[in-house]
């Protein structure tokens, strides 16, 4: 327990408290606009289909441009992309609210939601890669970028959980209108603050006169694998979310709905922060495969759950598998491809994580209607699965594909200063390469960042 604790202590020393803090209710948006917009359409058209529709642009939108955003704070820095994004999506938000109350056509109304979806900054993929190149800015060991990515993939769980909750809370209220004009807010206030804040400097962009001949490598198939798991869990997770949704409505309960959904992401929080206390040589193959076994062996019982409290049971178990493979995911892909596509390379994986969880919502709900809740949970299942399949055949090298002393933004080269990487997992370049230095970080000591 100590130790865990003085391995976020290294952790909030290198991003400052105020970073998480912010990052943190920067990303609550993405996670209340996709269940608010649903919620406000349906009750201010009545129509389930219609609100259907303007929430998968809304998601298509996120999925097909997130990439794009990514790429943009590779090549340019986080800040003005984040800047630019922040305000578009405030405005769009803001005139999907103010069409869904004035009834606009469907058409329309759609094309709004995919430009709020496509305008969503991404703050999670995009804190992960400043976080992770402070860390390798300062010489920290892979312990520490372990712990840094354990913290940030509990901050995207308690997003996803405290985002719908505070959403059904404001309609319960107020009005679904309340919920989608507060993440309007969060957006302007937040999104800006994360920007503007003086570790952005670390991620200030590599245009593409300034990259090596290297940068045009393909990624290694690692990276590829990665993003099919990442969709199939988004799968699991939409398959989870239909299939829960559909028992409580036949228990008569469909209140319990959110709640039920809730605990598993409470669960999956706790044991993704406890994660960042696991020993180096519990490598990242070894935990993949955990990970989607774990999926795997937790989720078959939803297949003969069909009352409350058994049910509630099984899907807060389960959230301790969802957490561990998520940040181990998004670990492998930071390791495989070069620091100056990070942005771009966390994007396409959130991507596909949105991509799956939608696809799955649409497919699973109809075969709820069909064939029960069970119909959909079979579907979670199957996709856990097929986790566990690629995790067993993809080969995960055993040490960084590309040094991790560059970072976006840099231009120059020093001796590392700072403590070496150790354990199985610190075999490749960083341990002993040379340590990039760039533009300073406004409070830095030469380790980590000294201001808030």
């Amino acid at each position: 327990m100590v130790g865990t604790v003085n391995t976020y202590r290294k952790v909030i020393a290198l991003t400052g408290p105020l970073l998480p803090l912010v990052s943190f209710l920067a990303r609550l948006p993405v996670a209340m606009s996709q269940f608010g917009s649903f919620l406000l359409v349906a009750q201010t058209s009545g129509s389930l289909a219609t609100a259907g529709v303007v929430g998968g642009a809304l998601s298509l939108g996120q999925v097909l441009f997130g990439p794009v955003l990514g790429w943009l704070a590779d090549r340019h820095g986080q800040r003005p992309v984040v800047l630019a994004a922040a305000a578009v999506n405030a405005v769009a938000t803001a005139a999907l609210v103010a069409g869904a109350l004035t009834h606009l056509a469907t058409v329309p109304l759609a094309a709004i939601g995919a430009l709020t979806g496509a305008s969503v900054p991404l703050i999670g993929p995009l804190a992960r890669t400043r976080s992770v190149a402070l860390a390798h800015r300062a010489g920290a060991d892979e312990s520490v970028v372990g712990a840094v990515h354990a913290l940030e993939g509990t901050l995207d769980e308690v997003s996803f959980v405290f985002g719908p909750a505070l959403v059904g809370m404001a309609a319960l209220l107020a009005h679904p209108a309340v919920a989608l004009g507060g993440a309007a807010g969060l957006v302007v206030v937040f999104g800006t603050v994360y920007a503007l804040h003086p570790t952005a400097a670390v991620t200030a962009g590599s245009p593409a006169r300034g990259r090596g001949t290297g940068s045009r490598v393909r990624p290694p198939g690692v990276v590829y694998a990665v993003r099919g798991s990442l969709a199939l869990q988004g799968a699991m997770f939409g398959a989870c979310q239909a299939g829960i949704t559909a028992l409580t409505i036949r228990l008569g309960v469909p209140d319990q709905a959110a709640v039920v959904y809730s605990a598993m992401g409470v669960v999956s929080a706790a044991v993704g922060l406890s994660l960042g206390a696991l020993p180096a040589r519990f490598g990242l193959r070894l935990r993949w495969r955990v990970a989607t076994g774990a999926a795997l062996v937790l989720s078959a019982p939803l297949l003969v759950t069909d009352s409350l409290w058994p049910l509630y049971a099984v899907v807060t178990v389960l959230g301790a598998a969802y957490a561990p493979h998520l940040i181990t995911a998004f670990a492998l892909t930071e390791r495989a491809v070069e620091p100056a596509r990070l942005s771009t390379s966390m994007a396409f994986a959130a991507s596909c994580l949105v991509a799956g969880q939608a696809t799955a919502l649409v497919v699973c709900g109809r075969l709820a209607e069909r064939y029960g809740p069970t119909g959909a949970f079979a579907v979670a299942v199957g996709a856990a699965a097929l986790c566990l399949a690629l995790a067993l055949v993809t080969r995960v090298p055993a040490a960084r594909t590309h040094p991790a002393a560059f970072v976006p933004g840099q231009r120059t080269a020093s001796p590392v200063s700072g403590p070496q990487a150790s354990g199985p997992q610190a075999s490749g370049p960083q341990a002993s390469g040379p340590q990039a230095s760039g533009p300073p970080v406004p409070g830095e000591n030469g380790t980590a960042y000294a201001g808030r």
